[in-house]
């Protein structure tokens, strides 16, 4: 659709009264229960003319836009109904006159906005109680640095599983801070496969052990989770791709962190899920805001947060425990990975996913053409049909459809049926 051939049919200035409470508009027109106020509406019919045909998309109310089919790995696409509840609560978040970007991050009405995202969140991943919850900042790969300074000494050793790019950058980060080793890399596979648990060399006095559970560029996701061989040591788990995309055992994870800008929210907002006991020895050059000490002693709110983005993850925890919870969120995310999983190992080769099937993830999936010349011309028709960002990681090439809990079954089954046509073009 060319965008200089759209036209927009707008209509006239209108006088539009108070709304109701409940009403989706309220939080931008309702100035004042007693006012009335005079604003150019935008809410008759929109006119998109295409290019390539005389067809007119109508839109008449706000969430009825067209809206495109995202796969982008991350920031990634967000829940459409919790995006309108956003948008209803913007301007005046539940009649406190202000919207959640303007309040007092220490002020009762966020107390409770975070004191319920995290009681939430406690609830869908079943939490126990020995846990903390932290809500930060800095991404995750800020905690590859704050791990080894929380938990460790300089010359303590830890080990890493290195399944992809994220794990990799993790162990090369811990070199700054610890004597860190690869206990087993799938580099020279080119990342397609998990080890097995029971090869792994483990130093039996390593402090932690760490993996990523799914590597977002190569599609790599663990199924089941190793056990550390030092009865001291713990397990830290590296979820930002995956979190609360199925059930965890969080009693099997010393750390469990996440950037929340895949499944939980968008981009600003990590999340830490901490034992309580590995809590408190930080070593002194460790930065007051890598501590999470600091933290945890301040309920998250030692400076300024970023209160949006936990307000946005606290809806998206509402409306996955509204749909039955994390192993009704699994189901869906399975039949979605499966439709599109076929698609690729049905097409007789035309499309071809590189991971081993057996640890292939229900968030990323990463797919080749066999005629890679065919690639550019894939992406851009898939982009006409408003499936956008499908380029595959620029480490890696090809494509990539990240699929996480967003994303409706209708986004899949249309990509499953562009494919299908596309091969019939050109296979």
């Amino acid at each position: 659709m060319a965008a200089s051939t759209n036209s927009f049919l707008v209509g006239k200035q209108t006088q539009i009264p108070s709304l109701k409470p409940k009403s989706i508009s309220q939080s931008f027109l309702h100035l004042n229960k007693a006012s009335t106020v005079n604003l150019t509406a935008r809410t008759k019919s929109v006119s998109i003319r295409c290019s390539s045909s005389s067809t007119q998309v109508r839109a008449s109310s706000v969430g009825s836009e067209p809206r495109v089919f995202n796969f982008a790995a991350g920031p990634a696409a967000l829940p459409e109904n919790v995006l309108l509840k956003a948008q209803s609560e913007l301007y005046n978040w539940r009649g406190s006159g202000m919207s959640v970007m303007e309040m007092s991050h220490r002020g009762k009405e966020f107390l409770s906005i975070i004191q319920k995202a995290e009681s939430d969140l406690r609830q869908l991943l079943e939490i126990p109680p020995e846990y903390s919850v932290l809500f930060l900042q800095g991404g995750a790969t800020t905690q590859f640095a704050a791990l080894p300074l929380n938990l460790c000494k300089s010359d303590d050793p830890v080990d890493y599983v290195v399944t992809g790019s994220w794990g990799d950058k993790a162990f090369k980060e811990a070199q700054k801070y610890c004597n860190p080793k690869v206990i087993w890399s799938g580099k020279s596979e080119k990342y397609t496969k998990v080890p097995s648990f029971d090869g792994l060399e483990q130093n039996p006095h390593a402090k932690y052990l760490h993996i990523c559970a799914n590597e977002t560029i190569h599609g790599v996701e663990f199924k089941d989770y190793p056990v550390p061989k030092n009865p001291n040591g713990v397990l830290i788990a590296d979820m930002s791709s995956n979190c609360c995309s199925k059930p965890v055992d969080v009693s099997k994870f010393g750390v469990i962190y996440a950037g929340a800008q895949k499944n939980v929210g968008p981009s600003g907002v990590t999340i830490v899920i901490i034992r309580k006991d590995l809590i408190g020895n930080a070593r002194d050059i460790t930065p007051v805001m890598l501590d999470y000490k600091t933290h945890d002693e301040n309920s998250s709110l030692y400076n300024t947060p970023p209160c949006f983005g936990i307000y946005m993850c606290g809806l998206v925890f509402d409306d996955l425990l509204e749909q039955g919870g994390l192993k009704e969120v699994e189901k869906k995310n399975q039949r979605k990975a499966e439709l599109l999983y076929n698609a690729i190992d049905e097409s007789r080769g035309f499309f071809r996913c590189p991971v081993e099937k057996s640890v292939r993830s229900l968030m990323n999936v990463p797919f080749t053409l066999e005629k890679s010349e065919l690639e550019a011309e894939f992406i851009k028709e898939a982009a006409k049909e408003k499936m956008v960002q499908l380029k595959g990681h620029r480490s890696v090439g090809g494509m990539r459809a990240s699929i996480y809990n967003a994303m409706p079954l209708a986004g899949v089954e249309k990509l499953v049926a562009f494919m299908k046509d596309f091969q019939a073009r050109h296979a």
